[in-house]
């Protein structure tokens, strides 16, 4: 059976994509820690990142690292964070996004109905920085 995150690459369900490439696509989370929380997540359905091949998982982060990047020029934040919890999909997925401090780590305040203006705005903001920093092969249009 496939994952919320397959139906969503194979565009079964909506998501705001900001790259996508053979192996990973970023899209942002429905429930983010702050505008521009993004999901880099593998087009290969594993459950685990210890499972992942190595080659997979060294893309994976290499993809987490250039948006990472892209946040930080955007949101210009104390910090990216990175988590991999895994227990709400059984998909690999890696979170990367803005954080001011280290309460914006607790998913207990992450924003359950955000504004879709909002995540638009965010999702085209890190779309524009991806392709002003030379990534614009892998950025999609929206």
């Amino acid at each position: 059976m496939s994952t919320i995150f397959t139906k969503i690459i194979e565009g079964e369900l909506p998501g705001r994509f900001v790259w996508k490439d053979d192996e990973v696509v970023v899209f942002l989370t429905i429930e983010p820690l702050a505008q521009g929380h993004v999901l880099v997540v593998p087009r290969a359905e594993i459950e685990h990142w210890v499972d992942m091949p190595l080659e997979l998982s060294a893309r994976v982060f290499e993809v987490a690292h250039t948006v990472g990047k892209a946040i930080n020029t955007v949101w210009q934040p104390a910090k990216v964070g990175v988590e991999i919890v895994g227990l709400d999909v059984p998909h690999v997925h890696v979170h990367v996004f803005p954080a001011k401090s280290i309460q914006t780590f607790n998913f207990a305040h992450a924003e359950k109905n955000p504004d879709a203006v909002a995540m638009d705005e965010s999702a085209q903001k890190i779309r524009d920085a991806l392709r002003a920093a030379g990534h614009g092969e892998f950025v999609p249009e929206s």
